[in-house]
């Protein structure tokens, strides 16, 4: 029950981070709106990758996301 509850604590945190990046592609891409979001979900990826703008907080929350699993998180808001 503990793991459970760990676990949606940390999906939760992942998701808020991913809003948050998503904030900070908005303001570099206008049109950042009127993407799909496997689109945008790559877009992440590569900013997690690359390391752009991450802390080593965010870097370890999501560092081992596919493109695939921030697009489910992302659609899951």
């Amino acid at each position: 029950m503990l793991e459970d509850k760990r676990s949606d604590l940390e999906s939760e945190k992942r998701k808020r981070l991913l809003q948050d990046i998503v904030q900070e592609l908005s303001a570099e891409e206008p049109d950042l709106y009127y993407q799909a979001t496997n689109v945008i979900a790559k877009m992440i990826h590569q900013r997690i990758k690359s390391g752009e703008g991450m802390t080593q907080d965010r870097t370890a929350l999501l560092g081992d996301l596919s493109d695939r699993d921030i697009e489910v998180l992302l659609s899951l808001r």
